[in-house]
């Protein structure tokens, strides 16, 4: 709780994106470089990382030509941030922290730094923990704050997969996606739900990492808010490596509901700002992908971007998140012991 004359910083942590063409392959270098993501022998890693940029800047140089060369994800990440300052009152300044490109943690360290904060709450636009995202932005984050010697009552939050606002908010964009589906769809066409996410190779979910099975709970979370009976399934998408990676994959599902005629409605259940990922893979790739397969309708759930109750949750995680420390939705984390990878899951061990 914020008191009384207090100022107070929320850090809003998302992934970043290129704001301009020639910054496509700096941003790619800077996501393969990251430990999180390449996990190879560090005297590997920048040989690595710049074999895979150079030959991922084309495809990407591509897709980023449809949102006008660049990404918008830090445009509508400055919307959540101008929103959320506005419901938390004064006291509060929002900053944003990109991981990969700016403004990097190093910036927004120094304007934290500035302002001058009593606490500081760290806020992940990832519902769902993982060692890749939230992991890699808390890393980043602690690194910089050292570095400046910024030093102020901290609050984790390491994620919200289940919080029952999310959950309500994403249900609510759901229904009316549903909604408008059958208005426009022939009466009795049968309708699948894909619930997809950005995926992870496999053994970075056998080692540990909650991401998958937070997912789930996301999923199960919002089935109980929607209130509807559907046909269902999760699904992820973004494979990036050779990998085997977790699945079904979105491509797979959709080929599925294609062959059973049924259409679709996609839920970007991992994503509460839109970026390619949402925007091109989703909005273009995978509906090219559904005409071919003969899927009869195809239908995209909006993202929160800064849809007001989604606003309001991250207002009431703020509010109610008891710190300092890390915070998850319970005292303790909310992941299973196998789940070593999960932040509380790390401090017991380190205990």
């Amino acid at each position: 709780m914020n008191g009384v004359g207090r100022k107070r910083a929320v850090v809003l942590f998302n992934l970043g994106g290129p704001d301009r063409p020639e910054a496509i392959k700096p941003f790619l270098l800077n996501l393969f470089r990251d430990p999180a993501i390449l996990r190879v022998p560090f005297f590997v890693r920048p040989f690595l990382a710049r074999w895979i940029a150079r030959a991922r800047v084309k495809p990407a140089t591509k897709n980023y030509s449809y949102l006008g060369g660049k990404s918008p994800l830090l445009e509508l990440t400055e919307k959540q941030t101008q929103a959320l300052e506005t419901v938390l009152g004064n006291g509060t300044k929002c900053f944003i922290a990109m991981r990969y490109w700016h403004p990097l943690s190093d910036e927004t360290a120094r304007a934290v730094k500035d302002f001058g904060p009593d606490e500081i709450f760290l806020l992940p636009l990832y519902p769902q923990y993982s060692t890749t995202t939230t992991g890699s932005s808390l890393t980043a984050w602690r690194e910089a704050a050292a570095r400046i010697g910024l030093v102020a009552r901290t609050t984790t939050l390491c994620c919200y997969p289940d919080d029952p606002g999310f959950a309500a908010a994403t249900a609510a964009l759901l229904r009316t996606t549903l909604a408008e589906a059958r208005v426009t769809m022939p009466v009795g066409m049968r309708t699948r739900v894909l619930f997809s996410a950005h995926g992870l190779p496999e053994t970075i979910v056998r080692r540990g990492d909650p991401y998958q099975d937070q997912v789930e709970r996301s999923v199960a979370g919002v089935l109980a808010a929607l209130g509807q009976d559907v046909d269902w399934t999760i699904c992820y998408q973004s494979r990036a490596t050779p990998q085997k990676w977790i699945s079904p994959s979105t491509d797979d599902e959709i080929r599925r509901a294609g062959a059973e005629k049924m259409a679709v409605v996609v839920v970007p259940i991992a994503f509460v700002s839109d970026h390619s990922e949402t925007l091109v893979e989703l909005d273009i790739e995978y509906r090219e992908l559904a005409e071919k397969a003969g899927v009869p309708a195809y239908f995209r759930v909006p993202v929160a971007n800064d849809f007001p109750p989604f606003i309001a949750v991250l207002a009431d995680l703020v509010r109610r998140t008891d710190g300092p420390g890390l915070c998850a939705g319970q005292v303790g984390g909310i992941c299973a012991e196998k789940h070593v990878d999960c932040p509380h899951r790390r401090a017991e061990i380190a205990v």
